[in-house]
């Protein structure tokens, strides 16, 4: 694991997003609660991004369709509930994953991820 210094912290204010880029990986950066959470920016399922996603409930919601992950564990809350019916089909044909989630800390002023 290594640590890499990404953003300043005042790049990031509070309820404010950014994707990075770290070792040719998107990661989103959300500042969300007095929180900092780093994140795969890709849905796991089809690999779409979840930039634009809603936060809700400690998860973010993939804007596509529809699944949510827990921010904190980026374990599945809700896996492909849209479009309806359509959704629960390819929800039992695609096998649940996980979202990656990073480590985050603040030093000296800058936001640092574990990868």
């Amino acid at each position: 694991m290594n640590w890499v210094k990404v953003l300043a912290q005042d790049e990031l204010p509070q309820d404010a997003r950014k994707v990075v880029k770290v070792e040719q990986r998107a990661i989103l950066l959300l500042h969300h609660n007095k929180q900092i959470y780093a994140i795969e920016n890709s849905c796991p399922h089809l690999k779409l991004p979840l930039q634009k996603g809603k936060i809700t409930d400690g998860a973010i919601v993939c804007p596509f369709h529809r699944s949510a992950f827990d921010l904190k564990t980026g374990n599945p809350t809700n896996w492909i509930p849209f479009p309806p019916g359509v959704g629960k089909l390819m929800g039992m044909i695609s096998k649940e994953k996980p979202l990656a989630v990073f480590p985050t800390r603040v030093e000296e002023g800058s936001i640092w991820v574990e990868i």
